[in-house]
């Protein structure tokens, strides 16, 4: 279960069906991202695929007879239409057709009328419709899915595809259970199921069940369950840089930086195209920085070996290995960039204290000591309002039905520190006590002695790390599967006919409705590690921003009933 093996073999396979010769590829804006996420252009160009077109895009009219040309595309109204008109005056001498996703077969009647010079010699669908972040890691770009606390009708329609899409290039023709009580959950579930059924033949992978082991899992979540854990300061690598720096396509845009070089301003990080990314994404901050240096350290030994060309034999060896030692400068230069820059807004924005102060408020029940904590931190003007912000969110969502609540004190701090105060009233309709139904606090009733068990066994053995203290409902949900135990009624089955297999599944695949975190990915990895198989995604990846923007757009028209006392906070300058 390898995500990014899966579009790789996708696309292997285009290029090697379109036979060997010069060839460009014509694309759409979402399917170049999924192929710049799998390929980098040096490992097309070594597939013979010299131009990069866009159909959507201004392109030159000049007619190129001798090249082929692979056509790589969603099968939305938008590019039929233009595929039509491409077809109506061919540039090329000929056409490969991959769609990525299922086609309408009158959509395939429709453009072959338009082949009226029968330039096309192949037409297929491919189900590559997601982007894969990591191995076990895929997004949808959608970076809001709700409006008014329900599906806007674009998301749903792209969140059905694409999750379609991830089932058949794994070929898995899985249980859907869903979030009870979560109707976007339920909407997409019923969604999917009847897909499913509509191209039942498509699903037929013929896995016979053998010696009763269960079928793979659809698990469909909603984000609502656990708003806590993308509003917390991350410490791994891959995480930390998303949170500060944004991660957009594996790309991270360093233009507005100061002192950054001219080539490290647009850097990609992918663990398919950087070894030392792939070793070193679920790091720690501490380790990554001891990680680098001794890179540098057999850099510079290198560095030190090239100077040494004194015979013919060092020349030869000189240019053999030159590649790999101008690959390994460029590594260096650029994570040093990335470390800089995190090492200086950790420092600048006081990022240990605040984060320290956030894994406290999420993981202990502390209240009358936290609140005078964070009436300080964020009355601060050394602490950025945004970090101010998220701190009021963690002590709103964690004590919202404390006796002795004071949100509204907090809110009237960052009121005067000029701050959008109408993010927490929003943030708590969003998913607040009345919304979750996880137990994302371990507010623990003592009739469950296994988990109070747990907790206090936690609580004597104290913490390895301050900084990492949480972690996230998801971990403990999946667990929850792989020990076998009883979902229903929390995540009810949708086709329930599959569900009489005693033992737990041994494919999962994950979706968060409302965007996933590299948190999760990382609990994914691990469970992974252990020998699992769970892949996670989302309709986006969130850090704190995207997040926060998300919960103001699902939010945006409702009737606010559960923040009576925080109404003076709520107006639509806030928005």
């Amino acid at each position: 279960m390898n995500l990014i093996t899966a579009i790789k073999l996708y696309v292997e396979k285009m290029c090697n069906e379109s036979g060997p010769g010069m060839k460009t590829i014509l694309l759409d804006k979402e399917t170049t991202s999924i192929i710049s996420m799998a390929f980098s252009q040096s490992d097309m160009l070594q597939r013979e695929v010299y131009l990069f077109e866009r159909l959507d895009s201004g392109r030159s009219n000049e007619r190129m007879k001798n090249l082929k040309c692979i056509v790589f595309i969603r099968p939305t109204k938008q590019n039929i239409q233009l595929l039509a008109d491409e077809l109506r005056s061919p540039k090329y001498g000929s056409y490969f057709i991959y769609f990525s996703n299922i086609i309408p077969r009158t959509d395939i009647k429709y453009l072959a009328e338009c082949d009226e010079s029968e330039s096309v010699r192949e037409v297929k669908e491919v189900y590559a419709d997601y982007l894969c972040v990591n191995p076990n890691l895929f997004s949808l770009n959608i970076n809001c899915s709700m409006h008014r606390l329900n599906w806007l009708p674009d998301a749903l329609s792209r969140t059905v595809q694409g999750l379609l899409a991830v089932l058949l290039s794994l070929k898995l023709n899985p249980v859907i259970r869903y979030r009870a009580g979560s109707i976007v959950s339920q909407t997409l579930a019923k969604q999917i199921y009847e897909q499913i059924c509509k191209e039942s033949s498509l699903f037929d992978f013929s896995r016979t069940h053998e010696n009763g082991a269960a079928p793979p899992l659809l698990l469909i979540l909603d984000r609502r369950d656990d708003p806590v854990t993308p509003l917390l300061h991350q410490w791994t690598y891959q995480a930390m840089v998303h949170e500060l720096l944004n991660i957009h396509n594996n790309r991270v845009d360093l233009s507005n930086t100061a002192g950054i070089p001219k080539d490290f301003r647009e850097l990609v990080l992918s663990g398919d195209q950087d070894e030392f990314y792939a070793n070193n994404m679920y790091a720690n901050f501490g380790e990554i920085g001891s990680t680098i240096k001794n890179l540098m350290e057999e850099f510079q030994r290198k560095a030190k070996d090239h100077k040494k060309v004194e015979s013919i034999a060092d020349m030869k060896n000189f240019i053999e290995t030159y590649p790999q030692f101008k690959k390994m400068s460029g590594t260096v230069q650029k994570h040093l960039c990335i470390m800089g820059e995190l090492s200086a807004l950790t420092t600048k924005r006081n990022l240990f204290e605040v984060s320290e102060l956030e894994q406290e408020v999420a993981c202990k029940a502390e209240h009358s000591a936290q609140l005078q904590r964070i009436r300080k931190v964020i009355a601060d003007e050394r602490i950025s309002i945004d970090d101010a912000i998220k701190l009021v969110a963690l002590y709103a969502l964690r004590y919202e039905r404390h006796a002795n609540c004071d949100t509204s004190s907090l809110l009237q701090i960052i009121k005067t520190r000029g701050g959008r105060t109408a993010i927490i009233p929003s943030l708590i309709e969003f998913a607040g006590t009345h919304m979750r139904q996880g137990d994302i606090f371990n507010l623990v009733r003592i009739s469950d002695a296994v988990k109070l068990t747990r907790n206090l066994i936690k609580g004597l053995k104290g913490v390895e790390n301050v900084f990492t203290q949480h972690t996230p409902l998801l971990k403990e949900t999946l667990e929850e599967v792989f020990k076998g135990r009883e979902l229903e009624p929390t995540y009810p089955a949708i086709n329930s006919e599959l569900v009489p297999f005693r033992r737990p599944p041994q494919e999962v695949v994950v979706f968060i409705i409302g965007g996933a975190t590299y948190e999760e990915a990382l609990a994914v990895h691990h469970l992974n590690n252990a020998g699992y198989k769970v892949i996670l995604g989302g309709t986006t990846i969130h850090n704190s921003e995207s997040f926060i923007s998300e919960v103001l757009t699902a939010t945006e028209g409702i009737q606010f009933k559960h923040t009576k006392t925080m109404t003076k906070f709520i107006s639509s300058d806030n928005y």
